[in-house]
């Protein structure tokens, strides 16, 4: 009775009165919560104050939470050639690209796979969790994209292989299960077909699944270096971004050990900045997208982890 009075004083608005171990329990929580996000604010704060310092500052006194020489150097050395702005606007455009493109892919995968009337979803499930327990190496992968499916040089090598994961898969399934089947029967009963039943029933309730694994795809392209490294060489103008800012890094690197870095000050040349302006470039625009969905995001893993 007491439990449901206090429930019903929630809900009416009313204050609730909370007990003395109550308040220090949630004392304890916000402070250790406030932090733990301070923890991980300060890094990146660190990251953005060295970038806008100057290299002499930087040597001298070391990283430093507020910048005390402020410098533009950094970004001027990474976005002197202009070719990053040409790698941004690919990294987006695939990024969008593959995110949407696999959402589709993925979502009606993990609904057929959950129908109850399709056959084959046992098998093709197993498939996809049994390969993905080996692989075959770096050697036959790099064969199978450059010798059978002749993808060397070409954007398709960096975006076909973060499509989709068999791990997406199957969190999208395991989302889909909670979805009740008499749903899909209702809109066979009215005569809708699958396509029909998908886009205007299933679809509309796997917003929090496509957040959480929107979320995992975009990360995925806007980050991604590795295939760039191996497929796309000196042919290719206009590389992503990540590896792009690798090159810039690289090419500082060479600079300070090369003849021609001997007669230029070490000072001159910001290579603790550039690598902090990197950072930020490189983190700045993906970290805005998530409190859009960090809603979504949270509840769509506790479902997809605790389904099954």
């Amino acid at each position: 009775m007491a439990k449901s009075k206090d429930m019903d004083l929630m809900e009416s608005g009313a204050r609730v009165k909370i007990g003395t171990s109550d308040r220090i329990i949630r004392g304890f929580g916000y402070a250790f919560v406030t932090f733990y996000a301070i923890c991980c604010i300060i890094p990146f704060v660190i990251i953005v104050s060295t970038s806008f310092t100057s290299e002499e500052t930087i040597r001298e006194l070391g990283v430093q939470l507020i910048p005390k020489n402020i410098s533009l150097e950094a970004y001027k050395m990474v976005t002197k050639s202009g070719g990053i702005w040409k790698s941004y606007i690919l990294t987006i455009v695939m990024t969008l690209a593959g995110t949407g493109v696999g959402l589709s892919i993925i979502s009606m995968t993990g609904y057929a796979l959950q129908r109850k009337d399709f056959f084959f979803r046992n098998a093709i499930s197993f498939y996809i969790y049994f390969t993905s327990l080996f692989s075959a190496g770096l050697a036959p992968y790099y064969l199978l994209m450059t010798q059978t499916y002749h993808l060397q040089d070409s954007y398709f090598a960096v975006f076909l292989p973060l499509l989709m994961s068999p791990w997406l898969i199957i969190l999208m399934k395991n989302f889909v299960k909670a979805i009740p089947h008499e749903i899909t029967e209702s809109g066979k009963i009215d005569g809708a077909g699958d396509m029909k039943i998908f886009v205007s029933l299933i679809l509309p309730m796997l917003k929090p699944a496509l957040a959480t694994i929107g979320l995992f795809l975009a990360l995925g392209y806007w980050n991604e270096w590795y295939q760039s490294s191996l497929f796309l060489g000196s042919k290719v103008a206009v590389k992503p971004l990540q590896f792009t800012l690798y090159e810039v890094v690289n090419k500082i690197d060479q600079l300070k050990n090369s003849v021609a870095g001997q007669f230029v000050s070490l000072a001159d040349i910001p290579q603790e900045g550039v690598k902090m302006a990197n950072a930020v470039l490189a983190t700045g625009p993906i970290v805005l997208l998530y409190p859009f969905v960090q809603r979504y995001f949270i509840s769509g893993i506790t479902v997809g982890a605790v389904k099954g």
